[in-house]
C-alpha cells in the first residue's frame, strides 16, 4: 500500500511537472494524496536513517514493535490501533484547546472595535457554556484575525506553541519557523477546502469525510458520518470565506468549531 502510494504521488509530481501545475491547482484527491504522502515518508526517512548503522536495523524492528503509533505510518497500523491512536492524537491536541481559548478571552480589552469587543465576549461564553457556536459567530471576527491583536503576524510565541499542539505539530522550535510552518500548514489546508468546495463533500466516500474532519480538528471517528458531513459543510463556508490575510481565524477555528461539536467525546 506504501509502495503504490508513492508510485501514484510521483505521477502526480510527474504531471505537475510535464504541464508546469502548482500544487493548489491540482484536485482535491491529487492534493490530498501529495499531503499525506510526505507525511508518511517523513516517518519512513526517520526508520531509513536510523537504521543505516550495521546491525541496526534489529534494533529497528524492536523499535517499531514497542512504538507503532509514533514510528509507523497508518498503513502498518491494524484497525482497532487507527482507531485507538486516533484517539491518542486527539487527547494530545485538545490538551491545548483551554490555552487557546484562554488567550482569546484575555485579548478581549486590546481589541479597539467595541463591535468586535462584543461578538469575542459572546463568543467566548458561548465555547465556555460548551455551546456550538454558529458560522456567522466566526466570521463576524474575522477583521480581529486579520490584523492586531490576533492575525498571523501578532500572535505571540506561547499561542503558537499552543496552535501548534492543537494542529499535530512540533511546537519544539523557535517563534520565527513556529510562524512559519503553522502559515504554510494553515495555507496548505485553505487550498485543500477550496478544491474540497469545487468538488463536494457529497463526492467524498465516508472514509474520506472522516479524514478530512480529523485534520481540520473534529475527533471523527467516533461521530455518524452524516454529522461529519454536515460539520464539513460549516468548516467550508467559513474557510471558502476568508482572504488569504484572514487565516489565522482558520487556525484557530480547529479549536473554535471542533470543541463543543454534537457527538465529540469529552
Amino acid at each position: 500500500m506504501l509502495w503504490a502510494d508513492a508510485k501514484k504521488a510521483r505521477r502526480i509530481k510527474a504531471n505537475m511537472w510535464n504541464h508546469n501545475i502548482k500544487f493548489h491547482q491540482l484536485s482535491y484527491r491529487e492534493m490530498e494524496h501529495l499531503r499525506q504522502f510526505r507525511r508518511d515518508i517523513t516517518k519512513c526517512f526517520f526508520l531509513g536513517i536510523v537504521s543505516i548503522p550495521p546491525f541496526a536495523n534489529y534494533l529497528v524492528f524492536l523499535l517499531m514493535y514497542l512504538f507503532p503509533r509514533q514510528l509507523l505510518v497508518k498503513h502498518f497500523w491494524t484497525p482497532k490501533q487507527q482507531t485507538d491512536f486516533l484517539d491518542i492524537y486527539h487527547a494530545l491536541r485538545k490538551q491545548s484547546h483551554p490555552e487557546i481559548l484562554c488567550y482569546l478571552e484575555r485579548i478581549i480589552p486590546r481589541i479597539s472595535d467595541v463591535g468586535l469587543q462584543w461578538h469575542m465576549t459572546e463568543l467566548c461564553t458561548k465555547m465556555q457554556r460548551g455551546t456550538h457556536p454558529a458560522i456567522h459567530d466566526i466570521l463576524a471576527l474575522r477583521e480581529c484575525f486579520s490584523n492586531h491583536p490576533l492575525g498571523m503576524n501578532q500572535l505571540p510565541g506561547f499561542q503558537m506553541k499552543a496552535l501548534s499542539r492543537a494542529m499535530l505539530l512540533t511546537p519544539y522550535l523557535p517563534s520565527l519557523l513556529l510562524r512559519h510552518r503553522l502559515k504554510a500548514h494553515t495555507t496548505v489546508i485553505h487550498q485543500l477546502d477550496k478544491a474540497l468546495a469545487k468538488l463536494g463533500i457529497a463526492q467524498l466516500t465516508a472514509q474520506e469525510v472522516k479524514s478530512a474532519c480529523y485534520l481540520r480538528g473534529l475527533n471523527s471517528t467516533h461521530i455518524a458520518e452524516e454529522r461529519c458531513r454536515t460539520w464539513l459543510g460549516e468548516w467550508l463556508q467559513i474557510s471558502c470565506s476568508l482572504k488569504e490575510a484572514e487565516l489565522s481565524l482558520l487556525l484557530h477555528n480547529v479549536v473554535l468549531l471542533s470543541t463543543n461539536y454534537i457527538g465529540t467525546r469529552r
